[in-house]
């Protein structure tokens, strides 16, 4: 990503961070980073196209999260993603339902990737991967998404999200024994 590029999607990041999505604009964020408006044009396009350009950032940030600590262990590398998703939500409640609602280019497909690898490496038959990767991803994004936006309910017992990611690998588990 050009330097430029990326500093003006990282401000751009910050800004939501600060204040929220509805207050991102290009003007702004061009306040921000110290250009016009149209200055920003021939970085990040518009302001459909600066939204992809964050949709990237969060899933380049969420790759470098969970990084490739060479763990060959299927059951440890789920865990860690959707432990990495959901702190990425921590981190950037204002941006990561973006994650949910919006496709981007080619590093929007790292969390689909990054699941399906971990699905492959655990034995699930390959017709089933699609399916079981989409099921696991929407309960992730949900999940995180609802507790930045207070959409989902409190958590009523400390480590229920840990439980979820072991029902998860659960779930995984019977689809391996089943095909």
């Amino acid at each position: 990503m050009d330097d430029k590029r990326r500093l003006i999607l990282d401000q751009a990041l910050a800004l939501v961070d600060e204040r929220g999505l509805a207050a991102m604009s290009m003007r702004a964020v061009a306040e921000r980073v110290g250009l016009t408006s149209m200055a920003l044009y021939p970085y990040v396009g518009g302001k459909d196209a600066l939204l992809d350009g964050l949709v990237d950032l969060l899933n380049l940030e969420l790759g470098d999260d969970v990084g490739d600590d060479g763990e060959p262990d299927w059951r440890h590398r789920l865990r860690a993603l959707g432990r990495a998703v959901r702190a990425l939500a921590a981190r950037h409640p204002g941006a990561f339902p973006l994650l949910l609602n919006r496709s981007a280019g080619a590093s929007a497909s790292w969390l689909t990737a990054a699941l399906r690898g971990v699905l492959h490496d655990a034995g699930v038959p390959g017709e089933q991967v699609p399916r079981l990767a989409r099921m696991i991803l929407a309960f992730l994004l949900g999940y995180a998404t609802g507790e930045v936006t207070g959409g989902l309910p409190a958590a009523e017992q400390p480590g229920e999200f840990e439980a979820d990611l072991t029902d998860l690998v659960r779930l995984v588990e019977t689809a391996v024994r089943v095909a």
